[in-house]
Parts: structure tokens; C-alpha cells; sequence
């Protein structure tokens, strides 16, 4: 597989994407340093969708409540294992269809911007999950520190396009202890999750907080996520910056036990919105635009 490499012309912050297996980021280096989670690298996620880097959970983020949704008029029954749907171990259909997808067409590449699309007008396998026509398109570019990914949804036929997705980057500090880590987070709704990560319709208002990472750990739900808010994680003399820059009002912030990294993931609706309702949708004769931004800010001895 093809590895496009982004260069920033006025730093050494350096990323990496792999068209041919869904638009992954598989690497964000700073002078070397990776500060993306590899995980259990790029064969497993092709193989098995298990996340690493960047990927794009797409046409939605985290889970689903049922292996049923009703949207925009349409009913649509996933199955596991069939047009590119995953489940979790409860057996719910979680992130998406793309992940891994092989079929992205790469439309723009330069040293520091690479832009890729999917065509979901007439390809009957993503329309049997997903029965919405229209392109996707990501734009992805690295400038001045700052590596920004911006989603396009572009109906092309008679029928809105829910907009209910996300991506999951995964951050590490290298060489900083994980008890060191210190992340921030703005002020939002924490929601309350039942014991298969899904919303109950519970929440409380949570204040702009920063808080030593520690060994505690995350898969916590939240919404009323204000555009232009940052999360980080900072240690050791790095900082890593998560800025929601447009369209992306819900978060879910992801640290597992026993693992070096923690997520600030980007989506535009909250888990299972598909199936409940309150997600923002692009208009035929119009588009959807979401954009977020990861900021390495320069190493401080």
C-alpha cells in the first residue's frame, strides 16, 4: 500500500496516510518523535479494523444500539460482517463502514495536502449500509504545526445525508511517563452511559477542567461541545492540541488500561444519534463541512 508523506515546510512535524486503507494517519512525528498510538499497527486494522493512528469512523462514530436504524425515511439492518460492518463485543455495529476501505481516489496531493473521496452515489455495497447518496470527500493538510482534516458531505441525490461521524486520534507523549500526562478538556455535557457505552439521556454539566491523566482511565461520552474548543495533553515538555474548529459538537475522550495514549475524538453527533435522532444532516443542493485540527506545539527542554 501507498504511504502518502505530509511535510511541513516551516517545521519537523512530518505525517503519514495510507489512502488504500481508508485514509488512515498512521504516524504525526515531531523531529521522529511518533505521537500517534500504533497500537497493534496498520495490518491489524486492515485485517481485523482494529484503530490505530487516525481513522475515520465514518458514516458513524462509536456504536450503534441496535443492528437497525430508522433515518431520513429510509430503515436500514446491518449484519456483522457484511458491506463493511463491524460489531463490538456486545455485538453492536460500531465505527462505520470504511474502515480499512481500499477504494478512496486520491483527487489532490502535494508535500503538505493530500485530498481523497468516496463515492457513495452507485456503490450498491456502501449504499446497502449507509442508503444516502453522495461523495465524501477529506482534505487533509499540515502547516505551521498544525495538521488539519476537513470532511466534505456532498448529497447527490434527492435524500439528506445524516452526519453522524467522527475520527479517534490516538496521542502519546514519547518518553513522558503516562502518570506525568497532563489533559485539558472545555467546558461541555458529560453524558451517562449504560453498561454498553450507549447514552441514557442522563447528563451534567462539566466545567473547563485540567487534571493529571494518572492510571485513570476512559470511554466517556459527551455534547454541547462549543466550536473552536481544545482539548490536550501535555507532559515532559510536549503539548498536543485537539481543536474542534467546525461541526463537531460531541466528544469522546478514550483512555484504555494499560495503554500509553488517550483520544479526544472528534464527532459530529453522539454515540448512537443515528438510531435517536439529533444529528445534523447535509441538504441536497447543498454540503456538510467538519473540520478538526491536531497542533504540536514546539518541545520546551
Amino acid at each position: 500500500m501507498r504511504i502518502v508523506t505530509l511535510s511541513d515546510p516551516s517545521s519537523d512535524v512530518e505525517a503519514k496516510f495510507v489512502p488504500e486503507a481508508g485514509m488512515i494517519g498512521i504516524s504525526l512525528t515531531d523531529g521522529g518523535a511518533e505521537l500517534l498510538g500504533q497500537r497493534r499497527g496498520l495490518d491489524a486494522y486492515v485485517a481485523n479494523g482494529k484503530t490505530m493512528g487516525i481513522p475515520l469512523l465514518y458514516p458513524w462514530a462509536n456504536r450503534l444500539g441496535a443492528n437497525t436504524y430508522e433515518a431520513e425515511g429510509k430503515t436500514v439492518t446491518l449484519t456483522d460482517g457484511e458491506y463493511g460492518v463491524r460489531t463490538d463485543p456486545n455485538g453492536l455495529p460500531i465505527h462505520g463502514v470504511l474502515a480499512a476501505f481500499p477504494n478512496w481516489r486520491v483527487t489532490h496531493e502535494s508535500s503538505h495536502e493530500v485530498t481523497g473521496e468516496v463515492d457513495f452515489t452507485t456503490d450498491e455495497q456502501l449504499l446497502a449500509s449507509f442508503p444516502f447518496p453522495h461523495r465524501l470527500s477529506l482534505t487533509i493538510n499540515l502547516f505551521e504545526r498544525v495538521l488539519r482534516l476537513r470532511v466534505a458531505v456532498t448529497p447527490t441525490g434527492e435524500y439528506a445525508v445524516p452526519m453522524c461521524f467522527g475520527f479517534h486520534p490516538y496521542l502519546q507523549l514519547p518518553g513522558v511517563p503516562r502518570e506525568e500526562w497532563v489533559i485539558e478538556s472545555p467546558a461541555m455535557r458529560h453524558l451517562t452511559l449504560d453498561d454498553k457505552g450507549l447514552p441514557t439521556g442522563e447528563a451534567v454539566v462539566q466545567p473547563a477542567l485540567s487534571e493529571a491523566l494518572g492510571d485513570r482511565t476512559f470511554d466517556d461520552g459527551y455534547d454541547q461541545v462549543a466550536e473552536g474548543s481544545a482539548f490536550a495533553v501535555a507532559g515532559g515538555g510536549r503539548r498536543i492540541e485537539v481543536h474542534f474548529e467546525k461541526g463537531y459538537t460531541a466528544a469522546q475522550i478514550f483512555a484504555p488500561p494499560g495503554e500509553d495514549v488517550v483520544c479526544f475524538e472528534p464527532m459530529t453527533a453522539p454515540t448512537d444519534a443515528l438510531r435517536r435522532g439529533g444529528y445534523p444532516s447535509a441538504q441536497p443542493g447543498d454540503w456538510g463541512v467538519a473540520q478538526f485540527s491536531i497542533r504540536v506545539e514546539p518541545p520546551q527542554n
